[in-house]
């Protein structure tokens, strides 16, 4: 059973029905405005009450689901609501305790990472007496709250150092700093908004805005948070048959319940304990591919030429980079490595578990795994559910085109 259908498959449903019966889709339903507004008070009523304007959220989270065509469905609504509670208790610039402390932790060690020892201290210097000693940035840091004004007031200090100074020339560090863009790698503020999207992601799926700046002011929006949030949460097919591993990818990335059930699958083939953490390739610490190989491609590689699966070590790298995709299931390493578990096993192995990744972080009192994460957001999930049904929400059903068009007629 796939959990949660998207926009790609009631499209396609609704393409094959408009084949088989011409006159199907040649009109549209009339939208009735009652229904509409019926709609949005249920879907305010399942938002938690220490929500300011519930029917607001509730109009939003409509509006961007109807743009990106996901069914209004018990599953949908739900998931969305219990990701926006769980990140932010629907706040669209969340206040974080101990801010501007673990920020500038973070800031002065992605500086000392590029910059260097000499280049920290300066740049600490810097903070604790510009624009003025009696007024410097240190000191409007330590009064900071929420996200948003630390995003600013780095922005702020930033552009002041960078008309200022020439750090590459004061640290000696120009060629680390080649093709770099400095001021969003220092910047500490990495997820944002009331669904904590991580701005890479935004960068990526804006649609008309192309300055970062302005793609960071969008995300501390009501609208614009949920925008990127629901995408990212929903914008992706999986065969999962629970909510939960959808919320755990949330944490640890798409596709990552996939990608640890398949490590997972490797290790019993190859009898040699693995990290089911959903990645199979090496990453650095932005996320970029390395050449090194993963103990999971290592792995990999060995039960390929045990069990002469006529696959080259290229091949297996070729498919394993899309393993954040769902074309990873079509590929050839997945299809040969599941038929010889089954066949070894005699039962299909599992299409998701639960992936094994501990949760790190400025904005953390201490530190998580993915596992506390996706269970707290499905407790929410549940709660939700449960007062989906008790107003008239449904779970997820198909559009009787057929239906609809002898309404029509």
């Amino acid at each position: 059973m796939r959990y949660l259908p998207l926009a790609s498959k009631k499209t396609l449903l609704i393409a094959l029905s408009c084949a088989v019966i011409a006159t199907a889709c040649e009109k549209k339903p009339v939208e009735d405005p009652d229904l509409k507004l019926a709609e949005k008070d249920k879907v305010a009523r399942l938002i938690p009450a220490r929500a300011k304007d519930r029917k607001s959220w509730a109009t939003d989270i409509l509006a961007i689901m109807d743009e990106a065509k996901y069914p209004h469905s018990l599953e949908n609504i739900c998931t969305v609501v219990a990701i926006v509670d769980q990140e932010s208790n629907f706040q669209a610039d969340p206040a974080v305790a101990g801010l501007s402390r673990d920020a500038k932790k973070a800031l002065f060690e992605r500086v000392q990472d590029k910059l260097g020892d000499i280049g920290v201290e300066k740049f600490k210097e810097m903070l604790k007496n510009k624009p003025t000693p009696e007024d410097s940035f240190m000191m409007k840091i330590n009064k900071l709250k929420t996200e948003r004004d630390l995003d600013l007031m780095y922005r702020e200090m930033f552009d002041y150092f960078k008309d200022h100074y020439n750090l590459s020339v004061v640290t000696g560090a120009a060629s680390l700093l080649a093709g770099l863009d400095i001021k969003e790698y220092l910047n500490p503020i990495k997820t944002l908004g009331s669904m904590q999207v991580h701005v890479n992601y935004a960068f990526s799926h804006a649609q008309t805005l192309t300055k970062k700046d302005a793609i960071r002011d969008d995300m501390y929006t009501q609208y614009g948070g949920m925008f990127y949030g629901i995408n990212r949460l929903l914008g992706y097919d999986a065969d999962y048959d629970k909510p939960i591993y959808r919320f755990a990818d949330y944490n640890s990335g798409m596709y990552s319940s996939r990608n640890a059930a398949f490590q997972q699958t490797i290790s019993k083939l190859s009898d040699i304990p693995l990290t089911y953490d959903g990645d199979m390739l090496s990453y650095d610490k932005d996320k970029n591919v390395l050449a090194a190989r993963s103990n999971t491609e290592s792995q990999i590689e060995m039960v390929v030429k045990e069990n002469k699966l006529s696959l080259s070590n290229a091949n297996i790298r070729g498919d394993l980079l899309k393993e954040k995709d769902q074309e990873f299931e079509d590929t050839e390493i997945y299809k040969k490595i599941n038929k010889l578990y089954a066949e070894k096993f005699n039962k299909e192995p599992p299409y998701a578990i639960m992936p094994n990744v501990e949760i790190t972080g400025p904005k953390l009192s201490r530190d998580y795994n993915t596992n506390w994460y996706a269970n707290r957001v499905n407790g929410r999930y549940l709660r939700c559910a449960s007062n989906a049904k008790r107003l008239g929400f449904q779970r997820q059903k198909t559009i009787d085109v057929k239906e609809e068009n002898s309404n029509d007629e």
